[in-house]
C-alpha cells in the first residue's frame, strides 16, 4: 500500500497543484513545491514547505490569504473554499460553540481589519476559542500594515505545515 507521501511525490501534476493548493494558495510556493518533488520523507518535505515561503514576497502572501474564508464566517467556509472547508472547520472549531456577542465582535473586527490592511485577518486558529481569536485580532489592530502583513505572513507558514500534516494524514 502506498503512503499518502508516494502519493504526492508520483502524483500528476494537476493532482499535485490541487494538493498544494489545499494547503497554500501561493501560485508561486505551489510552483516551488511542483519543481522540488519528490521528498525523501516528511521532514524534507515541511523544510521545502518554508524553504519556498520564505522565498515568496508580500504579492505572493496576499494571494495566499484570498484562499481563506474569514474566522468565523461559516457560510463562506461552505460556499466559496469548498477543497478546504473540512480543514477549514477543523481549525475554526473554536468557533462553533462562541457566544453570539463574541461572533458578532469577531464579525466587526473582520470588517475594521480589512478596512485597515486591505487583506483578512489571518491566524492559526487551531486550538484557539472565538474569544481568543478576537483578542488576537484587537491587538494586532495596532500594527503598521507592514507589520501585519509579515505578521500574517507568518500565520500562513503554521497554517501551511498544519495543513501538510493533513494532507501526510489522509
Amino acid at each position: 500500500m502506498t503512503t499518502p507521501l508516494e502519493r504526492l511525490n508520483t502524483a500528476t501534476t494537476e493532482e499535485a497543484t490541487q494538493a498544494f493548493t489545499r494547503c497554500c494558495g501561493s501560485t508561486k510556493w505551489v510552483q516551488r513545491m511542483l519543481a522540488v518533488r519528490p521528498f525523501r520523507d516528511a521532514e524534507h518535505l515541511y523544510a521545502e514547505a518554508a524553504d519556498a515561503w520564505a522565498r515568496t514576497g508580500p504579492e505572493d502572501w496576499l494571494e495566499a490569504f484570498t484562499h481563506h474564508p474569514r474566522i468565523g464566517d461559516v457560510s463562506k467556509l461552505r460556499e466559496k473554499f469548498a477543497s478546504t472547508a473540512q480543514w477549514s472547520s477543523q481549525e475554526q472549531k473554536g468557533v462553533a460553540g462562541a457566544d453570539e456577542s463574541v461572533l458578532q465582535a469577531l464579525a466587526q473586527g473582520n470588517r475594521d481589519y480589512e478596512a485597515r490592511y486591505g487583506f483578512i485577518f489571518l491566524v492559526c486558529a487551531t486550538g484557539k476559542t472565538a474569544a481568543e481569536m478576537n483578542e488576537l485580532l484587537q491587538d494586532r489592530m495596532h500594527h503598521t500594515p507592514e507589520e501585519e502583513l509579515k505578521i500574517a505572513a507568518g500565520e500562513q507558514a503554521k497554517i501551511t505545515r498544519i495543513r501538510l500534516e493533513k494532507l501526510l494524514a489522509s
